[in-house]
């Protein structure tokens, strides 16, 4: 599926108790950011000019516990454009099931080199490109 990465949880996921540590829950996000970002924008094209996204902020909140030999999918979409800033809603679920793992809420900012990485506005091209991305409705 466009834009979503699958992946099954392996033995060095795992902590000590057996199941993904909370910090590895933000690897798996971070997946799924640039897997949607890739699928759904020129991201060489924007590095090559000196354009970046910078995650500025993120709230999560774990669900629940995913273990070994599980197999995820990171499903992420925009949620609400800001002046300078953006929110992701990303969501970690069991593949191919309704069942929630994590949920986290992602602010980012796009930057530019040339300007000394300064949030830019989310206007003219970075709005359009941004609209490109699916979209996710608050439902919390």
């Amino acid at each position: 599926m466009k834009g979503v990465p699958v992946i099954r949880i392996r033995g060095y996921h795992a902590d000590m108790y057996g199941h993904v540590n909370n910090a590895r829950y933000l690897e798996f996000l971070e997946e799924g950011r640039w897997r949607l970002f890739e699928d759904y924008m020129d991201l060489k094209g924007w590095f090559e000019r000196g354009l970046s996204f910078f995650v500025v902020n993120i709230n999560i909140s774990y669900k629940r516990s995913i273990e070994v030999n599980e197999v995820i999918e990171v499903r992420s979409g925009i949620l609400k454009y800001g002046a300078k800033s953006a929110v992701l809603r990303q969501q970690i679920f069991l593949t191919d099931t309704d069942t929630l793992c994590a949920e986290a809420d992602v602010t980012f900012v796009a930057v530019s080199r040339e300007r000394g990485h300064k949030a830019l506005p989310m206007e003219g091209e970075i709005s359009e490109r941004l609209r490109l991305l699916p979209v996710i409705h608050e439902n919390r």
